[in-house]
């Protein structure tokens, strides 16, 4: 049995990336979510008209890995107080995100960003949404393992 989760954390290449190599996760694909366009292509996202946001969907195996990790991996990988924005990447399609999948997920990620604000870790306030999980859209087949396809995927910020 395997469980999903699905993150918005700045360019999808590099959150993937982040997620690959955690024991117990199975499967990443990148694509998009959040908006309103259906089938949206990433020029679409990327004019800034569709109100998806780059996400990785991972599939992970409960009985190896939990939701809280992957939570872990998602709040030690971007900058969750920047609006729209995750380094020189800049634009709704960045914005960090949570999107649940069941109201067990719902209630970890809200716990889990309470933590994080009151851990003082980061100097202003978090701004990652929380969000019931949409339609996710599958980015193109370019976009896939990106970084892994080129020998970048250590370089991972």
């Amino acid at each position: 049995m395997t469980a999903k989760a699905t993150f918005g954390a700045g360019c999808f290449w590099g959150s993937e990336v982040a997620f690959q190599n955690v024991p117990g996760v199975t499967a990443t694909t990148v694509g998009y979510e959040g908006g309103s366009k259906p089938e949206p292509t990433y020029e679409d996202v990327c004019s800034h008209t569709t109100g998806h946001a780059e996400v990785v969907q991972i599939d992970f195996d409960p009985a190896v890995t939990s939701y809280n990790a992957m939570l872990d991996v998602f709040w030690n990988n971007h900058d969750p107080t920047t609006l729209n924005r995750q380094g020189p990447d800049i634009g709704t399609q960045y914005r960090s995100a949570i999107f649940y999948h069941d109201q067990e997920q719902k209630e970890l990620a809200e716990r889990s960003k309470e933590l994080v604000a009151a851990s003082g870790r980061f100097k202003r306030p978090i701004v990652t949404e929380i969000v019931p999980a949409s339609t996710f859209w599958v980015a193109e087949d370019y976009h896939q393992q990106y970084l892994e396809k080129r020998g970048l995927a250590s370089c991972h910020i």
